[in-house]
């Protein structure tokens, strides 16, 4: 489990065939073991091997095709987080590292001294967004408002403008997005009260 809150970023530094290759921080590194999970822009990998300064992680054909990590470059900047642990703070919000859909951010434009990013979503998603809920946006762990039955907003503070990769981000680029748990419950649930 994570917290959406990035703790460094790393580079794809290659793949073979289903295996991802990702170059980490120290920071990261020195706390990472064979066999842990850690989220890579919001997906939750196994870090199958440690090689140096890296890990290499099996991405599963599921994986790739819901997710980012099928499409990106050799050179790509990654967020990274390791899992919480039972006794440690919950920063953001909870985090399962399964992304649900693929988003695009729509419009990106200054807001005060931080930024306002507009991010679609296919509109079948849109009981699982709440107005000042949560929702991870390539693992960041962010809070949207201003919903449509297609688009919400999120205000990015300069702090996590400049420690994750949405200082990257263009207008048309593909993010993972995974929905708040709690969101997706209630959405489960009173969906099966309404056909029962």
């Amino acid at each position: 489990m994570f917290t959406g809150v990035i703790q460094g970023l790393g580079i794809l530094g290659g793949r073979r065939g289903g295996v991802l290759r990702v170059e980490v921080p120290p920071s990261v590194r020195e706390r990472l073991k064979e066999g842990a999970s850690i989220a890579v822009s919001g997906v939750c990998l196994t870090a199958r091997e440690l090689e140096g300064e890296a890990f290499l992680a099996d991405l599963s054909p599921e994986t790739s095709s819901r997710t980012t990590l099928g499409e990106l470059r050799t050179g790509a900047r990654l967020n990274l987080e390791l899992p919480v642990s039972p006794d440690g703070l919950l920063d953001g919000h909870l985090v399962l590292g399964h992304v649900d859909t693929v988003g695009r951010v729509k419009a990106i434009r200054p807001d005060s001294d931080g930024w306002r990013f507009t991010f679609s979503y296919p509109p079948e998603w849109r009981r699982h967004l709440v107005e000042k809920g949560s929702i991870a946006v390539d693992g960041i762990s962010l809070t949207p408002f201003s919903i449509t039955g297609t688009t919400f907003q999120c205000a990015i503070v300069p702090h996590t403008f400049e420690k994750t990769t949405l200082n990257e981000r263009s207008v048309g680029d593909a993010v993972n997005l995974e929905f708040d748990i709690l969101a997706k419950y209630v959405a489960e649930v009173t969906g099966r009260a309404h056909t029962d």
